[in-house]
């Protein structure tokens, strides 16, 4: 089916004829325009042009309608099937601090950084959330909301693969980050409010407890998934600047009534996502 974006612009069609009728002709030898003895020669002999006079009659009315039917914007309208709405609101808070630079994880016999391990996670999740609202929180030393709440998952999957270290910092903020998304997702209706944490270090920067902003989320009822990323935890070591603190992680989200995660390789991290899918369904 075929419609005009601005039909009325088909009103301009009969205007060269009233300006024809309207305005009156000039003198075709009131005026003279000198050109080399060369070209007169020619125009003379009525060699100037190889357009026929027929045609020379016919492209200025033809090139009129294409430019009125230009500007009135002929569309083409097709039917799409409607959009499932869950009525689910769901933030990715996402760690950007130094340390996902670290190259320990492995994706097709090769070693990636944690962060690359990380996008494809995301990004895959992310695109299988039709009907929700997805929106996307990046924290280091500071936290920002890179894409706010929406139904467009595909420009919040192409934030998530521009994601860059050292734009919000190198320390790693994560109750800033977690706060940021708790604050957004107050003011949604949905009755399903869910804010996923991933983080590979330790607090370490910002002004907000981790506990402080878990002890709200709970307040709140929202649900906080964390994911605590990395091959080491501070349980383990106590000289490593790259360790993440699982702990606690893990009490942000018991405190909130969400689900921890512990990842250290790349299966542990797909695992995640597949998990987090059947907790919280997409409505397709």
């Amino acid at each position: 089916m075929w419609s005009l974006a601005s039909p009325l612009a088909l009103l301009l069609l009969p205007l060269p004829l009233l300006a024809t009728r309207i305005l009156a002709r000039a003198d075709a030898e009131s005026g003279a325009l000198i050109v080399p003895n060369s070209i007169g020669a020619r125009l003379e002999a009525g060699g100037a042009s190889t357009v026929s006079a027929a045609g020379r009659r016919i492209l200025p009315p033809v090139l009129w309608v294409a430019l009125v039917l230009a500007l009135a914007g002929p569309q083409r309208v097709i039917p799409t099937k409607a959009l499932p709405a869950s009525g689910r609101d769901i933030v990715l808070a996402l760690d950007l601090s130094g340390s996902m630079e670290q190259k320990d994880f492995e994706y097709e016999g090769r070693e990636v950084s944690r962060l690359d391990a990380v996008k494809r996670m995301a990004v895959a999740f992310v695109r299988g959330r039709a009907g929700d609202r997805v929106g996307l929180v990046i924290f280091a030393k500071e936290a920002y909301f890179a894409t706010p709440p929406t139904y467009d998952v595909e420009a919040v999957a192409q934030n998530i693969e521009e994601a860059t270290i050292g734009i919000s910092g190198r320390s790693t903020a994560i109750s800033d980050g977690l706060g940021l998304a708790l604050k957004r997702l107050t003011k949604s209706p949905s009755p399903s409010r869910v804010v996923i944490l991933l983080s590979d270090g330790v607090n370490n920067a910002g002004t907000v407890v981790p506990k402080d902003a878990a002890e709200l989320a709970r307040t709140l009822g929202i649900r906080v998934h964390t994911i605590a990323l990395g091959p080491r935890d501070m349980t383990e070591t106590t000289n490593d600047p790259d360790v993440v603190d699982a702990e606690t992680l893990r009490a942000v989200a018991e405190a909130s009534g969400g689900t921890a995660f512990r990842v250290r390789t790349t299966k542990d991290l797909e695992a995640v996502g597949r998990a987090i899918d059947s907790m919280e369904t997409s409505p397709e």
